[in-house]
């Protein structure tokens, strides 16, 4: 299918309902998009950016089991014209691994609506967006936020009490623990607080 001329097709791909339903009222408002499809992973986002061949993807770094990053890389050889704009509430991926992978830019979902509308407009243009570097990291990288979720999961506390002490939503927690085991290199819960432990994080 062609794209409309002078108006831009974006790809919305995000796991979770309120979020999606957030961000596609938020860009589908918009002048310039003339439609707004969305994915809820990376299957549906290839074929859709097979079909439509949208001007830029807008990318969870966190689906579910799946890595926004690899699917930014199966989406650009699917359909190489569209650009890749990143995005997480938890988490954060370098410029550098961005770019690795393929992505326009990365921005966290923290921003303003109408900053994360001038990113998505400015990568469909052809422009890049990173989010100036944040403040110097906790050791091992992890942010204020991942060290206080990494403190409760020692005390046993599970994702939705997390959530409900911190005043978080269940899939932010997620999102934050799936960061913290990225960047402690471990898989679950135990090798988590086993890690911490040993270089002295908890």
């Amino acid at each position: 299918m062609t794209r409309e001329v002078g108006r831009t097709t974006v790809l919305l791909v995000d796991d979770h309902d309120v979020v999606h339903w957030g961000l596609r009222s938020l860009l589908s408002s918009q002048t310039w998009v003339a439609r707004c499809l969305s994915a809820h992973n990376g299957q549906e986002a290839v074929d859709l950016a097979t079909r439509y061949s949208p001007h830029v993807a807008l990318v969870d770094l966190f689906l579910g089991t799946e890595s926004g990053a690899e699917l930014c890389e199966r989406l650009r050889k699917a359909e190489p014209r569209t650009r890749v704009l990143l995005l997480s509430g938890a988490g954060r991926i370098s410029a550098a691994a961005a770019r690795a992978a393929g992505a326009s830019g990365f921005v966290p979902k923290d921003w303003p609506a109408a900053d994360v509308c001038r990113a998505v407009q400015a990568v469909a243009a052809g422009r890049t967006v990173f989010e100036a570097t944040a403040g110097p990291a906790t050791p091992a990288g992890l942010s204020a936020r991942e060290r206080e979720i990494l403190g409760l999961i020692a005390t046993g506390a599970t994702n939705p009490e997390i959530a409900k002490t911190l005043h978080l939503s269940p899939h932010t927690v997620k999102e934050h623990t799936s960061a913290l085991y990225r960047k402690l290199e471990v898989r679950n819960r135990a090798e988590a607080v086993r890690t911490a432990d040993q270089r002295g994080l908890l």
